[in-house]
Protein backbone atom coordinates (compact mmCIF):
# COMPACT_ATOMS: atom_id res chain seq x y z
CA UNK A 1 0.00 0.00 0.00
CA UNK A 2 1.26 3.46 -0.89
CA UNK A 3 2.15 5.72 2.05
CA UNK A 4 -0.35 8.52 2.62
CA UNK A 5 -1.06 11.55 4.79
CA UNK A 6 -4.00 11.36 7.17
CA UNK A 7 -6.09 14.31 8.31
CA UNK A 8 -9.28 14.38 10.40
CA UNK A 9 -11.17 17.65 9.95
CA UNK A 10 -13.93 18.70 12.34
CA UNK A 11 -16.08 20.73 9.92
CA UNK A 12 -17.30 20.28 6.37
CA UNK A 13 -15.40 23.42 5.34
CA UNK A 14 -12.15 21.99 6.73
CA UNK A 15 -12.77 18.70 4.93
CA UNK A 16 -13.31 20.41 1.60
CA UNK A 17 -10.18 22.53 2.10
CA UNK A 18 -8.14 19.41 2.90
CA UNK A 19 -9.17 17.93 -0.44
CA UNK A 20 -7.23 20.63 -2.28
CA UNK A 21 -4.15 18.42 -1.96
CA UNK A 22 -3.54 16.46 -5.21
CA UNK A 23 -4.49 12.81 -4.87
CA UNK A 24 -6.65 13.29 -1.78
CA UNK A 25 -9.65 11.08 -1.05
CA UNK A 26 -12.47 11.21 1.47
CA UNK A 27 -12.58 8.37 4.01
CA UNK A 28 -15.73 7.28 5.87
CA UNK A 29 -15.91 3.62 6.94
CA UNK A 30 -13.50 2.60 4.16
CA UNK A 31 -15.30 -0.67 3.33
CA UNK A 32 -14.59 -0.10 -0.37
CA UNK A 33 -11.67 2.35 -0.44
CA UNK A 34 -9.37 0.33 1.83
CA UNK A 35 -9.82 -2.77 -0.34
CA UNK A 36 -8.83 -0.75 -3.39
CA UNK A 37 -5.80 0.66 -1.60
CA UNK A 38 -4.63 -2.82 -0.56
CA UNK A 39 -4.64 -4.04 -4.17
CA UNK A 40 -3.07 -0.86 -5.52
CA UNK A 41 -6.15 -0.01 -7.60
CA UNK A 42 -6.44 3.22 -5.59
CA UNK A 43 -3.36 5.14 -4.45
CA UNK A 44 -4.44 8.32 -2.66
CA UNK A 45 -1.70 10.55 -1.27
CA UNK A 46 -3.97 11.87 1.48
CA UNK A 47 -6.97 10.46 3.33
CA UNK A 48 -9.45 13.01 4.64
CA UNK A 49 -11.33 11.26 7.45
CA UNK A 50 -14.86 12.68 7.58
CA UNK A 51 -16.21 10.44 10.34
CA UNK A 52 -16.10 13.22 12.95
CA UNK A 53 -18.10 15.77 10.97
CA UNK A 54 -21.07 16.88 13.05
CA UNK A 55 -24.62 16.57 11.79
CA UNK A 56 -24.01 14.04 9.03
CA UNK A 57 -25.16 11.01 11.04
CA UNK A 58 -28.84 11.93 11.41
CA UNK A 59 -32.05 10.56 9.93
CA UNK A 60 -34.50 13.46 9.82
CA UNK A 61 -38.18 13.50 8.91
CA UNK A 62 -38.90 16.82 7.19
CA UNK A 63 -41.96 18.99 7.72
CA UNK A 64 -43.38 18.04 4.30
CA UNK A 65 -43.13 14.29 5.05
CA UNK A 66 -39.89 13.68 3.17
CA UNK A 67 -36.66 12.47 4.74
CA UNK A 68 -33.11 13.77 4.90
CA UNK A 69 -30.45 11.15 5.57
CA UNK A 70 -26.98 12.33 6.50
CA UNK A 71 -24.09 10.89 4.52
CA UNK A 72 -22.58 9.25 7.63
CA UNK A 73 -25.73 7.35 8.63
CA UNK A 74 -24.90 3.63 8.77
CA UNK A 75 -26.70 1.39 6.30
CA UNK A 76 -28.01 -0.86 9.07
CA UNK A 77 -29.33 2.06 11.10
CA UNK A 78 -31.27 3.41 8.14
CA UNK A 79 -32.69 0.02 7.17
CA UNK A 80 -33.94 -0.59 10.72
CA UNK A 81 -35.41 2.87 11.29
CA UNK A 82 -39.14 2.14 11.72
CA UNK A 83 -40.42 5.45 10.31
CA UNK A 84 -38.13 5.21 7.29
CA UNK A 85 -39.16 1.61 6.62
CA UNK A 86 -42.85 2.52 6.66
CA UNK A 87 -42.31 5.34 4.16
CA UNK A 88 -39.76 3.66 1.85
CA UNK A 89 -39.86 -0.12 2.36
CA UNK A 90 -38.14 -1.01 -0.92
CA UNK A 91 -35.12 1.07 0.10
CA UNK A 92 -34.86 -0.79 3.41
CA UNK A 93 -35.22 -4.11 1.60
CA UNK A 94 -32.40 -3.17 -0.77
CA UNK A 95 -30.13 -2.17 2.09
CA UNK A 96 -30.70 -5.45 3.94
CA UNK A 97 -30.03 -7.50 0.80
CA UNK A 98 -26.54 -6.05 0.43
CA UNK A 99 -23.31 -7.34 1.99
CA UNK A 100 -23.09 -8.93 5.43
CA UNK A 101 -24.54 -7.61 8.68
CA UNK A 102 -21.04 -6.63 9.82
CA UNK A 103 -20.48 -4.50 6.72
CA UNK A 104 -23.94 -2.93 6.95
CA UNK A 105 -23.11 -1.90 10.51
CA UNK A 106 -20.00 -0.08 9.27
CA UNK A 107 -20.82 1.15 5.77
CA UNK A 108 -22.33 4.61 5.32
CA UNK A 109 -25.06 6.01 3.11
CA UNK A 110 -22.65 8.39 1.37
CA UNK A 111 -20.07 5.68 0.85
CA UNK A 112 -22.70 3.42 -0.69
CA UNK A 113 -23.55 6.08 -3.25
CA UNK A 114 -19.88 6.61 -4.09
CA UNK A 115 -18.63 3.02 -4.16
CA UNK A 116 -16.59 1.84 -7.13
CA UNK A 117 -17.42 -0.90 -9.60
CA UNK A 118 -16.51 -4.44 -8.60
CA UNK A 119 -15.17 -5.26 -12.08
CA UNK A 120 -12.19 -7.58 -11.53
CA UNK A 121 -10.15 -5.74 -14.16
CA UNK A 122 -10.66 -2.44 -12.35
CA UNK A 123 -9.40 -4.04 -9.13
CA UNK A 124 -6.30 -5.53 -10.81
CA UNK A 125 -3.58 -2.93 -11.53
CA UNK A 126 -1.97 -5.36 -13.98
CA UNK A 127 -5.06 -5.23 -16.22
CA UNK A 128 -5.95 -2.53 -18.70
CA UNK A 129 -8.81 -0.42 -17.38
CA UNK A 130 -9.87 2.95 -18.76
CA UNK A 131 -11.80 3.66 -15.57
CA UNK A 132 -8.69 3.30 -13.40
CA UNK A 133 -6.03 4.32 -15.96
CA UNK A 134 -7.53 6.43 -18.78
CA UNK A 135 -6.39 5.42 -22.23
CA UNK A 136 -5.05 2.01 -21.21
CA UNK A 137 -7.92 0.04 -22.74
CA UNK A 138 -10.56 -2.31 -21.35
CA UNK A 139 -9.50 -5.92 -20.77
CA UNK A 140 -13.05 -6.80 -19.77
CA UNK A 141 -14.17 -6.50 -23.41
CA UNK A 142 -12.36 -9.71 -24.32
CA UNK A 143 -12.17 -11.17 -20.83
CA UNK A 144 -14.49 -12.64 -18.23
CA UNK A 145 -17.51 -10.42 -18.76
CA UNK A 146 -20.66 -12.43 -18.09
CA UNK A 147 -21.63 -10.08 -15.24
CA UNK A 148 -20.96 -6.85 -17.11
CA UNK A 149 -23.23 -4.21 -18.60
CA UNK A 150 -26.04 -4.71 -21.10
CA UNK A 151 -27.30 -1.11 -21.05
CA UNK A 152 -25.43 2.15 -21.55
CA UNK A 153 -22.00 0.61 -22.06
CA UNK A 154 -19.35 1.75 -24.54
CA UNK A 155 -16.19 0.26 -26.10
CA UNK A 156 -14.27 2.15 -23.40
CA UNK A 157 -15.94 0.47 -20.41
CA UNK A 158 -18.52 -2.25 -19.74
CA UNK A 159 -18.46 -2.19 -15.92
CA UNK A 160 -21.61 -2.02 -13.78
CA UNK A 161 -22.44 -0.04 -10.66
CA UNK A 162 -22.66 -2.43 -7.69
CA UNK A 163 -25.07 -0.67 -5.30
CA UNK A 164 -28.38 -2.22 -4.19
CA UNK A 165 -29.33 0.88 -2.18
CA UNK A 166 -29.14 3.23 -5.17
CA UNK A 167 -31.62 1.27 -7.30
CA UNK A 168 -34.84 2.05 -5.36
CA UNK A 169 -33.49 5.51 -4.56
CA UNK A 170 -33.28 6.33 -8.26
CA UNK A 171 -36.75 4.90 -8.81
CA UNK A 172 -38.15 7.14 -6.07
CA UNK A 173 -36.54 10.39 -7.28
CA UNK A 174 -34.00 10.75 -4.49
CA UNK A 175 -31.71 13.78 -4.54
CA UNK A 176 -28.13 14.21 -3.33
CA UNK A 177 -26.91 17.10 -1.19
CA UNK A 178 -23.38 18.18 -2.12
CA UNK A 179 -20.96 20.73 -0.68
CA UNK A 180 -17.80 22.08 -2.27
CA UNK A 181 -15.63 25.14 -2.63
CA UNK A 182 -18.47 26.91 -4.47
CA UNK A 183 -21.03 26.19 -1.76
CA UNK A 184 -23.95 23.79 -1.45
CA UNK A 185 -26.01 22.33 -4.27
CA UNK A 186 -28.45 19.49 -4.85
CA UNK A 187 -28.80 17.16 -7.82
CA UNK A 188 -31.01 14.20 -8.64
CA UNK A 189 -29.36 10.91 -7.71
CA UNK A 190 -30.13 9.75 -11.23
CA UNK A 191 -27.72 12.45 -12.46
CA UNK A 192 -24.95 11.63 -9.98
CA UNK A 193 -23.56 8.57 -11.75
CA UNK A 194 -22.40 8.83 -15.34
CA UNK A 195 -22.42 6.39 -18.22
CA UNK A 196 -18.89 5.67 -19.49
CA UNK A 197 -18.96 7.10 -23.00
CA UNK A 198 -15.36 7.77 -23.98
CA UNK A 199 -14.38 9.03 -20.49
CA UNK A 200 -15.20 6.25 -17.99
CA UNK A 201 -12.75 7.60 -15.39
CA UNK A 202 -15.19 10.43 -14.74
CA UNK A 203 -17.67 8.31 -12.83
CA UNK A 204 -19.89 10.95 -11.23
CA UNK A 205 -21.13 14.50 -11.68
CA UNK A 206 -19.14 15.73 -8.68
CA UNK A 207 -16.57 18.46 -9.15
CA UNK A 208 -13.09 17.87 -7.66
CA UNK A 209 -13.17 18.13 -3.88
CA UNK A 210 -16.97 18.06 -3.55
CA UNK A 211 -18.44 16.05 -0.68
CA UNK A 212 -21.78 14.23 -0.53
CA UNK A 213 -23.29 15.42 2.75
CA UNK A 214 -26.79 13.98 2.59
CA UNK A 215 -29.60 12.36 0.71
CA UNK A 216 -33.20 13.56 0.31
CA UNK A 217 -36.25 11.41 -0.38
CA UNK A 218 -39.37 13.40 -1.34
CA UNK A 219 -42.66 12.98 0.49
CA UNK A 220 -44.29 12.09 -2.84
CA UNK A 221 -42.31 8.83 -2.92
CA UNK A 222 -44.17 7.59 0.14
CA UNK A 223 -47.31 7.27 -2.03
CA UNK A 224 -45.81 4.01 -3.28
CA UNK A 225 -45.17 2.53 0.18
CA UNK A 226 -48.10 0.07 0.03
CA UNK A 227 -46.84 -1.58 -3.17
CA UNK A 228 -43.04 -1.47 -3.27
CA UNK A 229 -40.43 -4.22 -3.47
CA UNK A 230 -36.76 -4.75 -4.28
CA UNK A 231 -35.69 -8.00 -5.91
CA UNK A 232 -32.10 -9.12 -6.44
CA UNK A 233 -30.73 -12.16 -8.23
CA UNK A 234 -27.19 -13.13 -7.26
CA UNK A 235 -24.93 -16.11 -7.82
CA UNK A 236 -25.18 -17.00 -4.15
CA UNK A 237 -27.88 -15.84 -1.80
CA UNK A 238 -25.55 -14.45 0.86
CA UNK A 239 -23.10 -11.57 0.55
CA UNK A 240 -23.00 -11.31 -3.25
CA UNK A 241 -23.51 -8.40 -5.63
CA UNK A 242 -26.47 -8.50 -7.99
CA UNK A 243 -26.29 -10.23 -11.34
CA UNK A 244 -29.45 -8.21 -12.00
CA UNK A 245 -31.83 -6.45 -9.63
CA UNK A 246 -35.04 -4.43 -9.83
CA UNK A 247 -36.92 -1.97 -7.65
CA UNK A 248 -40.63 -1.75 -8.42
CA UNK A 249 -43.19 0.58 -6.86
CA UNK A 250 -46.83 1.01 -7.83
CA UNK A 251 -49.58 3.44 -6.89
CA UNK A 252 -52.75 1.38 -7.32
CA UNK A 253 -56.30 2.64 -6.92
CA UNK A 254 -59.53 0.79 -7.77
CA UNK A 255 -57.65 -1.92 -9.64
CA UNK A 256 -55.71 0.48 -11.86
CA UNK A 257 -52.06 1.54 -11.74
CA UNK A 258 -52.11 5.32 -11.36
CA UNK A 259 -48.31 5.62 -11.43
CA UNK A 260 -45.30 3.31 -11.45
CA UNK A 261 -41.63 3.58 -10.57
CA UNK A 262 -39.07 1.09 -11.86
CA UNK A 263 -35.28 0.91 -11.82
CA UNK A 264 -32.73 -1.83 -12.52
CA UNK A 265 -29.36 -2.66 -10.99
CA UNK A 266 -26.46 -4.78 -12.22
CA UNK A 267 -27.11 -3.84 -15.85
CA UNK A 268 -25.23 -0.56 -16.37
CA UNK A 269 -22.59 1.78 -14.96
CA UNK A 270 -25.38 3.53 -13.06
CA UNK A 271 -28.71 2.51 -11.56
CA UNK A 272 -31.01 2.37 -14.60
CA UNK A 273 -34.37 4.17 -14.45
CA UNK A 274 -36.87 2.45 -16.77
CA UNK A 275 -39.06 5.43 -17.64
CA UNK A 276 -40.60 3.92 -20.79
CA UNK A 277 -41.80 0.97 -18.73
CA UNK A 278 -43.25 3.33 -16.13
CA UNK A 279 -45.24 5.12 -18.81
CA UNK A 280 -46.55 1.82 -20.18
CA UNK A 281 -47.76 0.78 -16.73
CA UNK A 282 -49.64 4.01 -15.98
CA UNK A 283 -53.36 3.37 -16.47
CA UNK A 284 -52.94 -0.40 -16.86
CA UNK A 285 -54.49 -3.13 -14.76
CA UNK A 286 -51.86 -4.90 -12.68
CA UNK A 287 -51.24 -8.38 -14.00
CA UNK A 288 -48.85 -10.65 -15.92
CA UNK A 289 -49.57 -9.18 -19.35
CA UNK A 290 -48.92 -5.60 -18.26
CA UNK A 291 -45.81 -6.62 -16.35
CA UNK A 292 -44.38 -8.52 -19.34
CA UNK A 293 -44.91 -5.47 -21.56
CA UNK A 294 -43.18 -3.30 -19.00
CA UNK A 295 -40.26 -5.71 -18.81
CA UNK A 296 -39.87 -5.63 -22.59
CA UNK A 297 -39.91 -1.83 -22.54
CA UNK A 298 -37.34 -1.68 -19.74
CA UNK A 299 -34.83 -3.80 -21.70
CA UNK A 300 -35.67 -2.56 -25.20
CA UNK A 301 -32.25 -0.95 -25.67
CA UNK A 302 -30.22 -3.73 -24.03
CA UNK A 303 -27.44 -5.48 -25.94
CA UNK A 304 -24.68 -7.83 -24.80
CA UNK A 305 -21.23 -6.41 -24.09
CA UNK A 306 -19.69 -9.90 -24.16
CA UNK A 307 -20.71 -13.30 -22.89
CA UNK A 308 -23.68 -11.83 -21.07
CA UNK A 309 -26.66 -11.94 -23.39
CA UNK A 310 -28.44 -14.11 -20.83
CA UNK A 311 -28.66 -11.10 -18.50
CA UNK A 312 -31.16 -9.41 -20.80
CA UNK A 313 -33.77 -12.15 -20.53
CA UNK A 314 -32.92 -12.62 -16.87
CA UNK A 315 -33.57 -8.93 -16.24
CA UNK A 316 -36.89 -9.07 -18.10
CA UNK A 317 -38.06 -11.92 -15.91
CA UNK A 318 -36.84 -10.25 -12.75
CA UNK A 319 -38.64 -7.01 -13.62
CA UNK A 320 -41.91 -8.86 -14.19
CA UNK A 321 -41.52 -10.71 -10.91
CA UNK A 322 -40.64 -7.57 -8.95
CA UNK A 323 -43.73 -5.85 -10.34
CA UNK A 324 -45.86 -8.85 -9.43
CA UNK A 325 -44.56 -8.83 -5.86
CA UNK A 326 -45.14 -5.09 -5.59
CA UNK A 327 -48.71 -5.49 -6.85
CA UNK A 328 -49.42 -8.03 -4.08
CA UNK A 329 -48.52 -5.40 -1.51
CA UNK A 330 -45.63 -4.52 0.74
CA UNK A 331 -45.22 -6.99 3.62
CA UNK A 332 -45.59 -5.66 7.15
CA UNK A 333 -42.26 -7.28 7.96
CA UNK A 334 -39.42 -7.98 5.58
CA UNK A 335 -39.01 -11.56 4.37
CA UNK A 336 -36.35 -13.74 5.95
CA UNK A 337 -34.11 -13.17 2.91
CA UNK A 338 -34.66 -9.54 1.89
CA UNK A 339 -34.50 -8.90 -1.82
CA UNK A 340 -34.21 -12.59 -2.74
CA UNK A 341 -36.46 -14.40 -5.24
CA UNK A 342 -35.91 -17.48 -3.05
CA UNK A 343 -37.33 -15.82 0.04
CA UNK A 344 -40.29 -17.12 1.96
CA UNK A 345 -43.65 -15.45 1.41
CA UNK A 346 -44.24 -11.81 2.44
CA UNK A 347 -44.80 -11.45 6.15
CA UNK A 348 -42.16 -14.00 7.19
CA UNK A 349 -40.08 -13.22 10.25
CA UNK A 350 -37.34 -10.75 9.37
Amino acid sequence: MKSFDYVRPTTVAEAIAAMASPGAAFLASGTNLLDLMKTGAARPGRLVDITRLAGLDRIERLADGGFRIGALVRNADLAHDAAFFRAFPAVAEALLSGASAQLRNAATVGGNLMQKTRCAYFYDPASACNRRDPGSGCDALEGENRLHAVLGWSPSCIAVHPSDFCVPLVALDAAVEIEGRDGRREIALEALHRLPGDAPARETGLAPGELVTGLHLPASAAAFASHARYLKLRERTSYAFAVVSAAAALDIEDGTIRAARLALGGVAAKPWRARAAEQDLAGASPGPAAFRRAAEAALADARPSGDNGFKIELARRLVARALSLAARGTPQRLPALPGSPFSSHPGAVS
